[in-house]
């Protein structure tokens, strides 16, 4: 029997790092087939905002700008948006309307992602349009809000992002929110709190294993490619408006892997990926640390309440 156990517990550990091994596996590549570009460059290219094909100068900034702020915006915009379908659906929701909301939001996940691409250049992009048209001129003054309305450009990337991230920042949440003991709670309802008090306390109980879920949802705005392609302008230029067009490094990797002719060109192309790679396992790595304490902490706190008989003894 033991060594039925130890041979079970060797294979599956066996899975797992074949798992790690892969992940390892990628990363290696990666750094193999971007040493070119590491080499000439160095820390300059993450500095630069230059992107010249042509005369051998690539600097990776504006597409890392890109990426972190269409991230950013887009995580500002969905998880409002997503905690407040997690608090509905977990707290508020009556039993027969919950099943399908749960449906309808997870359905927002398998939607690829060349449909919300084609959605948001039929769609979202001439209503940003309009939108950025009818901006006030004292607001087009600002920074923030410069630039002709185009209609495709960061704005249009953010927002498609968000639609994107709120069915995985929403759907962690809530299972987040079920995790909360039950006596959380009741203890709220007993000092007197109304529900809406004892659904804050629930949040701040959860806090973490919801930030967790929003950081999920920031990896998986980091690394969308096809849509945001279709919408954010593709221009590497680094700039604060929402208005403008700008890159970001999983579109200008898509974009132009297949046009790389020289062996610096295509090494430059592998060491965007690279750091996205880094940026990304970073993200999810924490989040899923985030999470995983949540669920110890609440699994503590339940064990070491008293059950009802022990309490009444």
């Amino acid at each position: 029997m033991m060594r039925k156990d130890l041979g079970f517990r060797l294979g599956t550990g066996l899975f797992g790092a074949v798992l790690l091994a892969i992940v390892c596996a990628i990363g290696y590549e990666l750094v193999r087939q971007s040493m070119a570009s590491i080499q000439k460059f160095g820390l300059a290219f993450w500095r630069t905002d230059v992107w010249d094909p042509v005369a051998g100068q690539f600097g990776a900034l504006p597409f890392i700008w890109g990426t972190l702020y269409s991230s950013i915006v887009a995580l500002a915009i969905s998880t409002p948006i997503a905690l407040g379908i997690a608090v509905f659906i977990s707290e508020l929701c009556p039993a027969w309307l919950r099943q399908p909301l749960v449906f309808l939001t997870e359905l927002l996940a398998a939607i690829p992602s060349i449909v919300y691409g084609l959605w948001g250049i039929f769609v979202l992009v001439p209503a940003v349009r309009a939108l950025e048209a009818a901006t006030p001129q004292s607001l087009r003054q600002l920074p923030l809000f410069s630039g002709p309305p185009l209609g495709v450009g960061m704005l249009s990337a953010a927002v498609i992002l968000a639609v994107m991230v709120i069915p995985f920042s929403s759907s962690v949440s809530r299972e987040v929110l079920k995790s909360v003991p039950a006596a959380q709670r009741e203890a709220a309802y007993a000092l007197g709190a109304t529900r809406f008090e004892a659904i804050r306390a629930a949040l701040f109980y959860a806090r973490t294993g919801i930030v967790g879920a929003v950081m999920l949802g920031f990896g998986r705005a980091l690394g969308e490619t096809m849509a945001v392609t279709m919408v954010i302008g593709n221009n590497p230029k680094v700039s604060l408006s929402l208005f403008a067009p700008q890159y970001t490094m999983a579109a200008v990797i898509a974009n132009e892997f297949t046009e790389a002719a020289d062996e610096l060109y295509l090494a430059a192309l592998v060491e965007i990926g690279l750091v996205l790679f880094v940026i990304t396992l970073l993200v999810n790595s924490l989040s899923r640390l985030l999470i995983w304490s949540m669920a110890r902490t609440a699994k503590q706190t339940m064990t070491a309440e008293p059950t009802p008989a022990a309490a009444a003894a």
